[in-house]
């Protein structure tokens, strides 16, 4: 079993903001693939049960703010008894990567995203899969306005068009381990 866990901020307000794209890419991967209806769960959390290539899946999207995500993933992690360093993919946003660019690694440090630092800390460990895109940056905007500013048109038909492909893809070797 594999957890894919999108970072985000609950609520209607925050619905297609920049922070907001790892719930975005959740949401695709379940439109994508045949998932359950969305529930409410124990952990803090909206989760979703589907199969991807043959591997059962679990979509989170965290009730917490963004501050606070590593709360509802380590009590997923410590429910299930997972696997850390194999088990978890954590999708997020990252400023300091051009707009609609992806990367994935198995290790690394928060790079400053504090959803990504909260889980770190709660988790005691940075031996997860992350999936991280970018958002790049805004030279006129204070990084709280800019991380809380919707995509444009623009940019959201260059996330359907260019980056959920990718997403799949990474998503896909992630699962092949």
């Amino acid at each position: 079993m594999k957890i894919i866990i999108g970072l985000g901020n609950p609520g209607k307000k925050y619905e297609c903001t920049r922070h907001n794209i790892g719930f975005m890419m959740v949401d695709a991967i379940f439109d994508m693939y045949d998932f359950d209806t969305w529930k409410t769960s124990k952990f803090d959390a909206l989760t979703s049960e589907g199969i991807i290539e043959g591997e059962k899946v679990i979509l989170v999207k965290p009730t917490t703010f963004m501050n606070l995500s590593g709360q509802a993933i380590s009590k997923i992690v410590n429910f299930y008894k997972l696997d850390i360093s194999k088990d978890i993919l954590v999708i997020s946003d990252d400023i300091d990567m051009e707009f609609a660019k992806v990367r994935m690694r198995a290790k690394g440090s928060h790079g400053g995203q504090n959803g990504l630092r909260d889980s770190i800390q709660r988790l005691g460990t940075d031996h997860f899969y992350r999936l991280k895109i970018g958002i790049g940056r805004h030279g006129h905007m204070s990084v709280s306005d800019w991380v809380l500013s919707k995509f444009t048109a623009s940019e959201q038909k260059t996330l359907s068009n260019e980056t959920y492909k990718q997403v799949e893809e990474k998503i896909e070797k992630f699962l092949r381990g």
